[in-house]
């Protein structure tokens, strides 16, 4: 019997527009302390580029996108059509500042959920949590519902 533990895969990066790495870096070095194997896209990334990266890591459980200059939801216009396409499965969590100005107007995680991101965090210490929420929920289906 093997006592081997699968290490947990996950896919940061920064969104399309934005170059802030300092966050994506230290989201990445948690995620690591906290047993995660992660792919780090960097910044300036395009979906299409996780897209190919869930596609080489398909164990991924979740690919986290950080926007820290408020266009995440330009940033993440394509995701309906990539997920539509079957290329990004997995839940998608968005964190950051999520739109521009010092004034927003509550509706900017609506119009990413709407989108189809599955999770938007204040908090980047959520995420650990969250993939553990995820996992368990995985584990466990819900049945007759």
């Amino acid at each position: 019997m093997s006592s081997r533990k699968t290490q947990r895969t996950v896919i940061i990066g920064v969104a399309r527009s934005d170059a802030h790495a300092v966050a994506n870096h230290l989201i990445a070095m948690r995620l690591r302390e906290a047993g995660f194997l992660v792919v780090n896209l960097g910044v300036c990334t395009p979906l299409e580029d996780f897209a190919d990266a869930l596609a080489a890591h398909p164990d991924a459980e979740a690919v986290v996108i950080g926007s820290l200059n408020g266009h995440a939801y330009e940033d993440l216009s394509d995701l309906p059509a990539l997920r539509a396409a079957g290329r990004l499965h997995c839940p998608m969590i968005v964190g950051g500042n999520l739109s521009v100005g010092s004034h927003k107007d509550g509706d900017e995680r609506e119009r990413l959920l709407r989108l189809g991101v599955d999770h938007i965090l204040d908090d980047a210490d959520q995420i650990p949590l969250l993939l553990d929420l995820l996992q368990a929920a995985r584990a466990t289906p819900l049945t007759g519902v």
